[in-house]
């Protein structure tokens, strides 16, 4: 095929210079047929432009100016049969149901197609199939229609994950966002995954920041918001979803499978607020001070003014919304819930990390409160332990005072015991100090610590060691706790009464006395 440049050669050549079509043949070497094609070519659209009227002018002036190409409408695919596109045709419908049932990641892309074709005896090459596949799935894209959103309507969650440096360790955090469709609104929340918990919280916070509800919040398929799939579009929520909506009063709805458009505003606000705040800053002491700072970054964005927003902030147009928003209720109780028995450990187990109870619930079922922060552990509703959450891998939060009852049975497990060596440094001294080899007495002691608490036990000791510094045992502290609780009011009653109870004794004697003596004296002054 010639270029641009030779057919420009051969119209110039022939028009103005006069040279005929077997002269140019020979100058260029370009077939003589060839140059007939494009000389025919330019003589018809050029007549054709001359005659016809201005609405079509640009078309026929197209026809003239255009490259050279091959008229490949009339040619028919040798490989790419018939056959073989109804083969291509049911790989790519059989992706689009893996995708509606919530499995996007089974999918089988261009190479494993163009595989199973070879595999099925096909003769065809991969850039052949690519090209297929390619003009099968553009045949089905579809055009979008712009929104108008209605203010305090529609809002949009979505997760992200941000790689950060907390505390000297490299972790991947993940970040809720939500963002209002009318202004832009953006708030955001770090935590260390993305369960139920962390979906809640992120809720509730939200709502107690802007102080109302959106009437919508709009959800892609994430596995805390879609319990599974009915259909190809229907999704059933999941309780914890149902829940939030029924206290809160929103309503909710899901994308399209692989729709995120759907869900704009959010989706790009992920990427936005994930450049914009941890470009510049992705090492911190700990998640609160990275909350922090991704807080004052929140502001910052939420305080400029938006060119596509009329020029008003985020948060302008937010203070217009309010009085349209449902009124705010009190703070969700953002926990998951799960029931667990106890093992033979006296623990139960939260995300592959254990947490002590009370020893005497050991085979029992206990009802358990999973924040983000903490665990909470029940038993016929009232509370029996509580704990700081712990998102390392297989890790175990002991208190020591959970297993007094089986440390009295088994005193000689207490020292190397992990209860031991989780409890607090004070402790501990006191044990290595005074209570080695006295475990026993040391197991009576948690006792005492269980009713008066720690510091009143250090203080006893403190008064101890002035006194008796190599003999402090767990009674004389019991004394002297008890002795220290006694009000002073208490005190001086009770030394009064003793005092009284005493003069009182005494006197009494002494009226006894005389009595028998005044008896005695008279019968010996009638006899005489």
């Amino acid at each position: 095929m010639i270029t641009l440049l030779e057919k420009q050669q051969i119209i110039i050549s022939h028009y103005h210079d006069g040279k005929s079509q077997r002269r140019i043949e020979k100058e260029t070497g370009i077939s003589r047929k060839t140059i007939r094609k494009y000389i025919k070519q330019y003589e018809k659209a050029k007549e054709d432009l001359l005659t016809s009227d201005e609405a079509s002018n640009e078309e026929l002036i197209q026809n003239i100016i255009e490259n050279p190409k091959y008229n490949s409408n009339n040619r028919k695919k040798v490989k790419l049969t018939e056959e073989l596109m109804t083969r291509i045709k049911f790989f790519i419908e059989e992706n689009e149901n893996k995708r509606a049932n919530g499995k996007a990641k089974q999918q089988k892309k261009k190479i494993d197609i163009y595989e199973e074709l070879i595999n099925e005896g096909f003769d065809i090459s991969y850039p052949s199939v690519c090209n297929a596949v390619r003009a099968l799935r553009d045949k089905k894209k579809e055009a979008y229609i712009k929104q108008e959103y209605k203010l305090g309507d529609v809002c949009e969650f979505d997760w992200g994950d941000v790689k950060l440096k907390i505390a000297g360790k490299n972790r991947i955090l993940q970040m809720s966002v939500l963002a209002s469709a009318k202004g832009n609104y953006r708030y955001s929340k770090l935590f260390y995954n993305q369960k139920t918990e962390s979906f809640l919280e992120s809720h509730a916070l939200f709502f107690e920041k802007i102080q109302g509800i959106y009437h919508t919040l709009v959800y892609d398929n994430m596995k805390v918001a879609v319990k599974k799939f009915v259909g190809p579009t229907e999704k059933e929520p999941t309780e914890a979803l149902i829940k939030l909506s029924l206290y809160y009063g929103f309503k909710f709805r899901f994308c399209n499978t692989r729709a995120g458009w759907e869900k704009g505003h959010v989706e790009r606000s992920v990427e936005y607020i994930r450049r914009k705040a941890f470009s510049h800053r992705d090492e911190f002491a700990s998640l609160e001070e990275a909350q922090e700072y991704l807080d004052n970054v929140l502001e910052t964005l939420n305080r400029k003014n938006q060119a596509h927003k009329e020029g008003k902030s985020a948060l302008e147009i937010l203070d217009e919304e309010r009085p349209y928003l449902l009124p705010l209720m009190p703070k969700y109780d953002a926990a998951r819930e799960q029931e667990s028995r106890v093992d033979k450990y006296s623990t139960i187990c939260v995300d592959t990390c254990h947490y002590s109870v009370p020893d005497i619930y050991v085979g029992k079922f206990i009802f358990t409160k999973i924040y983000t922060s903490q665990i909470l552990c029940y038993y016929n509703g009232k509370k029996i332990a509580q704990h700081k959450r712990n998102y390392e891998y297989n890790q175990w939060s002991i208190k020591i005072e959970h297993y007094l009852k089986t440390l009295k049975k088994k005193p000689g497990a207490l020292a190397g015991s992990t209860a031991l060596q989780q409890a607090q440094p004070e402790l501990q001294k006191i044990y290595h100090n005074y209570y080695t080899g006295r475990e026993k007495e040391f197991i009576q002691l948690l006792e005492l610590i269980g009713e008066k608490g720690l510091a009143q036990i250090d203080n006893a000791i403190m008064t101890l060691q002035k006194v008796s510094p190599i003999d402090i045992t767990t009674e004389k502290i019991k004394v002297i706790c008890n002795r220290n609780n006694i009000p002073d009011s208490d005190k001086t009653k009770n030394c009064i009464s003793d005092i009284e109870i005493k003069s009182r004794g005494i006197l009494k004697s002494y009226s006894m006395l005389l009595v028998t003596t005044g008896e005695e004296f008279s019968k010996g002054v009638s006899i005489v």
